[in-house]
């Protein structure tokens, strides 16, 4: 059992933070590692990226959006109250170098997986441009720790409401056309969004690497279930990511796995408000 020992609830209470005891987790943990999460021994088993972690104190930070009935669950736990299963560190690490200028680019919850990546790249010694965006303001997460550990720091929101009005490929673009220094782009958040940026930074041949979140069921590769196709081949992204070089990720299958069980999602997200 993983005890919840802070909640923080953000983004109109439907982004939620749980900083949890797991200090063999915390010991191992690297950036871009995930947990697979399950409340209960009948619970479905979710997979979550470490946004941050303390060794030393022995927890993780996850953070989560309430988009089905486990997340919906997982929201009504308080501090105090515990998980009773946690697997991890699984996936690979990002892979951190000092490169020189990288750019971090997040949108909504993607923010969450960036911060640990861009916190490890300035600790390698790189300088580092974050561009986060989100719909509107109140659903910005992580502002200040990304200004924190970042040298410049661009936010966009969809409304105009906040920051600059637009998406983040908008600021990305103009670093891309005023810079030649940027070694390489992180992009994390929803799919179209880092189809997008890809997209760009190919234009302008700037390696860009992106973390995918297919459907994952053990998080072992034994399920097959959170395959992927990059540079047409089938990657398991539990096992062989979840990051992937971005040039050559195909985001159309990805958008098509991943809308495969939008039905049966809402439809238990349904049930559970139900009763």
């Amino acid at each position: 059992m993983h005890q919840i020992i802070r909640k923080k609830e953000m983004a109109k209470g439907t982004i939620v933070q749980f900083d949890v005891r797991a200090p063999q987790i915390a010991k191992k943990a690297k950036p871009g590692q995930f947990v697979i999460v399950r409340l209960t021994e009948t619970g479905e088993r979710i997979p979550l990226t470490i946004a941050d972690l303390d060794s030393f104190e022995g927890y993780i930070t996850l953070i989560f959006q309430v988009v089905g009935k486990t997340t919906a669950i997982m929201r009504t736990l308080n501090e105090g109250d515990a998980i009773k299963d946690l697997v991890g560190p699984l996936g690979k690490p990002a892979d951190i170098q000092k490169l020189g200028t990288v750019i971090m680019v997040g949108g909504g919850t993607g923010v969450a997986i960036l911060y640990h990546i861009a916190k490890a790249f300035k600790a390698a010694g790189n300088t580092v441009i974050s561009i986060i965006g989100a719909r509107d303001k109140d659903l910005l997460i992580l502002e200040d720790e990304m200004r924190t550990i970042s040298d410049e720091l661009v936010i966009t929101t969809d409304d105009g409401g906040y920051g600059q009005l637009g998406f983040v490929t908008e600021p990305l673009q103009r670093y891309l056309d005023e810079r030649y220094d940027i070694k390489e782009v992180y992009a994390i958040g929803p799919i179209p969004m880092m189809k997008f940026v890809c997209k760009l930074t190919k234009k302008y041949n700037v390696p860009t690497m992106v973390s995918l979140n297919p459907v994952m069921i053990d998080g072992t590769g034994m399920c097959g279930g959170c395959r992927v196709n990059v540079g047409n081949e089938t990657k398991f992204c539990c096992v062989d990511g979840p990051d992937f070089n971005g040039h050559e990720v195909d985001f159309d299958e990805l958008t098509k796995r991943n809308s495969m069980y939008l039905k049966e999602e809402k439809d238990a997200l349904l049930f559970s408000i139900r009763g």
